[in-house]
């Protein structure tokens, strides 16, 4: 994870304005953060981790939804960049792989393209760590590019990056998600817009 962390450090340093823009062109994944909001209300209305969360871009809007949303993730040049920008909100150093979280402490997941840069076989050992953190009836939903291959990048803007890009199918993370022992809830995906090169898939489960 050191190179993902460098590189999201660079880019926090060198174009804070691109990659802290908002997702006003993205109307469908404003309802789903809606729909999230208030399944975590329904669950038990804990706090919400942003995991992934780069510079707070999702994290501001889940706490204007009236949740208790914080943000964490591995690049402290990103979290840097969320604290100076949300100051009202909390922004944590750390990886999904091993939560420094209290067991059943959130009402709620969200990992909003983030685990597009775990590796395939790692993914069972992320989900266990939604599943362990969450509340029972706590909610987790995932964000990621569909497909099957592995891609690399390493220049972004003129910047030298290091960054592998895991597609993800919704069936095989839905699966997974149910071998961690979540119900789930819904899965959906939505064809490529823009200079999206690759459908986008939406995945939300409850730990009952």
């Amino acid at each position: 994870m050191t190179a993902t962390r460098d590189s999201y450090d660079a880019l926090a340093s060198a174009h804070a304005d691109v990659v802290s823009s908002a997702l006003d062109d993205r109307p469908l994944d404003h309802a789903l953060f809606a729909t999230f909001a208030e399944l975590v209300r329904q669950g038990g209305n804990g706090p919400v981790a942003d995991v992934g969360c780069g510079p707070g871009r999702v994290t501001i809007l889940l706490s204007r939804l009236g949740l208790d949303a914080f943000g964490i993730d591995l690049s402290p040049g990103m979290l840097e960049l969320a604290r100076r920008t949300y100051p009202e909100l909390r922004f944590d150093e750390g990886s999904m792989l091993a939560l420094d979280l209290p067991d059943a402490s959130l009402g709620g997941v969200l990992a909003y393209y983030s685990i597009i840069h775990v590796p395939w076989d790692q993914r069972p050992q992320v989900f266990a760590e939604f599943h362990r953190v969450l509340t029972p009836g706590g909610v987790v939903m995932l964000v990621f590019q569909v497909g099957e291959e592995k891609v690399h990048r390493d220049e972004f803007l003129g910047e030298a990056i290091s960054l592998d890009f895991y597609r993800q199918q919704p069936h095989e993370v839905a699966e997974l998600l149910r071998a961690a022992g979540f119900d789930l809830w819904m899965t959906a995906v939505r064809e490529p817009q823009d200079a999206e090169k690759t459908p986008q898939g939406y995945v939300i489960a409850r730990k009952p």
